[in-house]
This record gives structure tokens, sequence and C-alpha cells, in this order.
């Protein structure tokens, strides 16, 4: 539904020191048009030219601090609006890689209405200098 807006490919940063980046970072917001406890996201799989990168690799930060995506699991105290940004940060030796490359992110939410997962994708083409 709201799937066009979940990158928000202006804001994908390196991270770590700028002559050697540990990973990078972009803003993205909830492909569904409520909110959600951050243990109904089951799933954020980042892809970076068609490549999906570790899971354990990958942080989601809502504005309290950063979760790995197995704590994301028993965060039952967290939300995540709707509309509101959030960051997810990838441990990616090299950061981003400079010129364009395609970013992709797939959600994949529980949504306590209905009988199977939410499945939300977006996918950007995306220039790091």
């Amino acid at each position: 539904m709201f799937d066009k807006y979940i990158i928000d490919a202006a804001t994908v940063r390196n991270s770590g020191p700028a002559d050697a980046p540990t990973g990078f970072s972009f803003v993205t917001k909830l492909g569904y048009y409520r909110g959600l406890g951050l243990s109904m996201i089951e799933e954020l799989q980042v892809s970076l030219d068609g490549v999906e990168l570790p899971r354990a690799a990958v942080t989601f930060d809502e504005g309290k601090g950063p979760l790995t995506l197995d704590e994301m699991e028993t965060a039952f105290d967290r939300r995540w609006p709707f509309g509101a940004p959030a960051t997810i940060t990838v441990a990616w030796p090299g950061g981003f890689p400079a010129g364009e490359h395609t970013l992709a992110l797939r959600q994949r939410l529980r949504i306590s209405y209905m009988p199977f997962p939410s499945f939300n994708t977006d996918e950007k083409l995306v220039t790091v200098a």
C-alpha cells in the first residue's frame, strides 16, 4: 500500500570512519497503514544489488535505541507508528559501495486480524559518493 515510501534513498549513508566504513544506514518507514509493536515485525530483509544481506548484520532504531532483529521479537513495549521514520543500520565492511546500486527492503509484518503475514517491499536505485 505504502511500499514506495519504505526506503528514503536520500538518507543512505556510510557509517564508521570515512576512510574505512564499517557499514551503512538509511531511513525507512512502515509499509502498513497503522503502527505496529516491534515484536510484530517478523523480518526486515535488506538486499543490495539482488544479494540478501545477513540478518545478523541488520539493526533497527525507531528512536529509542538500536535493536537487532532477534531483540525486536521480544520488544513488547516498543512501537513503530505509521509515518514515523526509523533507521536501519547494516554492518557491511566497506560500507555502501560507491556508484549506483539497487537497495531493497522487504518487511514481513504480523497483522493481528490477518491469517497470513503482510509483505511490503521497496527497491530504489541509490548512489553514494
